[in-house]
């Protein structure tokens, strides 16, 4: 293979539409743009969702947000945190009674951060892997 030997594949590269040169070239005269009009003309274009004047699709419409139903019923609790539980077990009314949940929360979740420094007994909550880790370092475990 030689440099001057390199082409593109066939069909690859398509020919340029000379526009206007001729009738003969089948788009002579108006250039496929038909007669007149804002299309026919030079940046003849509108922008995307313009309805000529009339209130386009998208600000006829109401705006409609989403609001999570369950966004207010799961928390996490950091590791470090399990220290203010008073007592061994460690599950939601405990972590409540200790002042760590908001009362609609339902569904909690134990993550890493910081150190546990005595054995616990999780119940009923979820625990990350780092934390299932630390926990049972520190003599506890996770039910």
């Amino acid at each position: 293979m030689r440099l001057n030997t390199l082409a593109p594949a066939p069909g690859a590269k398509k020919e340029r539409i000379r526009v206007g040169r001729g009738r003969g070239s089948g788009l002579g005269k108006t250039c496929g743009k038909g007669h007149k009009g804002q299309k026919a003309r030079a940046g003849g274009s509108v922008k995307a969702g313009f309805e000529g004047g009339q209130m386009p699709l998208q600000r006829r419409l109401p705006k409609v947000g989403f609001n999570s139903p369950s966004k207010n019923l799961t928390d996490e609790v950091r590791l470090h945190e399990l220290s203010k539980v008073a007592g061994d077990v460690v599950d939601l009314l405990t972590l409540r009674e200790a002042g760590l949940l908001s009362g609609v929360v339902s569904q909690v979740k134990i993550i890493e951060s910081g150190a546990i420094d005595r054995a616990i007994v999780v119940r009923g909550v979820g625990v990350t892997a780092g934390a299932r880790r630390a926990i049972e370092a520190a003599g506890g475990k996770v039910e």
